[in-house]
């Protein structure tokens, strides 16, 4: 039986286990691991959450602040790393984690929600090309399908637009 809950201090060890195996072997390296120990270390306003088959943690989850700076400022929250064992992958597991930390955000008054992610996986959330809503990634080179944005308060997103500015953190993944 699969449950969501919030990080632990004794999760830690085998968060950095789930981030690094699903990321190395989709990509053959994982400097999501490290990322997360230093937005754990610098950023009191994450949203962190494992989720656990009995007391093993198989999945996690992590949002964390991103800003929209434009024709006004809006602060909402990034979706990144996420990532589930291999062998407890396609079960739902993602899924879960995903529709768990978009209801909590939601209830706490979260206008958006931002990824830099699977153009075929995303969507199914509600996520839509962030372009659509006048929003672009930092970044260079970002794919146009895969920075996407998910909208949980219409009216304080109503007319916002610019360039969506993750943590000083994220720079040093990329």
């Amino acid at each position: 039986m699969i449950s969501i809950r919030a990080e632990r201090p004794q999760d830690i060890g085998e968060i950095r286990k789930v981030i690094e195996e699903a990321f190395i072997q989709a990509f053959g390296q994982a400097p999501e691991a490290d990322l997360v120990d230093r937005l754990r270390e610098n950023c009191p306003c994450l949203l962190s959450l494992v989720a656990v088959n009995g007391d093993i943690v198989v999945g996690y989850i992590l949002f964390s602040p991103v800003k929209i700076e434009g024709n006004k400022i809006v602060e909402g929250m990034g979706l990144a790393p996420m990532s589930v064992l291999l062998k407890f992958q396609r079960q739902g597991i993602g899924t879960k984690l995903v529709q768990s930390g978009i209801e909590m955000l939601k209830s706490n008054g979260c206008p958006f929600v931002i990824v830099l992610g699977h153009p075929d996986y995303y969507p199914r959330f509600g996520f839509e090309p962030a372009s659509h809503e006048g929003i672009r990634c930092q970044w260079e080179g970002v794919p146009d399908e895969a920075f996407m944005i998910l909208i949980l308060d219409e009216k304080a997103m109503e007319g916002i637009s610019g360039v969506a500015q993750y943590r000083s953190e994220f720079d040093e993944a990329m």
